[in-house]
């Protein structure tokens, strides 16, 4: 029975998300701020974290934050905000998905199920998945989760290794935006593309000389990005 861990400091919407995951079949565990989030991470072992943006103590971008420096461990943001800046600062902090209150149950369940069934397949390939990989002056070693640039390491949360992954595996073919979703973040994937583009950004923005005129990911205007070797 997976096991979600529910952060929100507001006692009617904690109780009302407890209840609806209960009834689909998740054991439910819950912390009302930031620091009793973290505790629980390390307590409960949560197989996923409902986190809502805003919390007293520690904030829910802290906590996110917090564990992506040491865990792939899913999380789905919820904020009552629709700003893109929140939406773009969540999940450039290594969150998941996103949710913007007020949500409906029904969605809210599809997500978790669907980030939940992505993490199932994390792993998932066969021995050649961990080859080392080299294109122009990348390279990735995927069994020991490593990035070198011209001999520099670079540190790369787990979704954004993944994509990369993929582009060096594919390097100089054009994926399309529905590809790339569909293999990073699932067929059930039922979000907007603005996930991939963030993730894409920041990218750029750790391997590029210039993020705003990208030479190694390029956009392929209509259709999706492609990865160039430079050697």
């Amino acid at each position: 029975m997976p096991k979600i861990l529910v952060v929100d400091d507001e006692p009617s919407l904690t109780e009302a998300l407890s209840y609806a995951l209960a009834a689909e079949g998740f054991a439910v565990v819950t912390a009302a701020d930031g620091e009793e989030a973290l505790r629980q991470v390390d307590r409960e072992h949560p197989d996923l974290i409902l986190l809502d943006l805003m919390l007293p103590r520690v904030s829910g971008t802290e906590v996110c934050r917090q564990v992506r420096r040491t865990s792939d461990l899913p999380i789905i943001m919820l904020t009552a905000k629709d700003g893109e800046v929140d939406t773009v600062l969540g999940l450039e902090l290594g969150a998941d998905d996103y949710v913007t209150k007020p949500f409906s149950m029904r969605e809210l369940t599809a997500r978790v199920r669907a980030v939940l069934r992505r993490g199932e397949g994390r792993g998932e390939g066969g021995d050649h998945a961990d080859q080392a990989l080299t294109v122009g002056g990348l390279h990735l070693a995927p069994d020991r989760h490593e990035t070198h640039l011209h001999g520099a390491p670079v540190e790369l949360p787990p979704k954004e290794f993944a994509l990369l992954e993929l582009l060096v595996r594919n390097a100089g073919r054009v994926l399309t935006r529905d590809v790339l979703i569909d293999r990073i973040w699932g067929p059930d994937y039922v979000g907007d593309t603005k996930t991939l583009d963030v993730h894409i950004k920041r990218l750029r923005g750790r391997l590029e000389r210039d993020p705003h005129d990208p030479e190694l990911i390029v956009t392929v205007r209509g259709v999706g990005y492609k990865l160039v070797d430079q050697g």
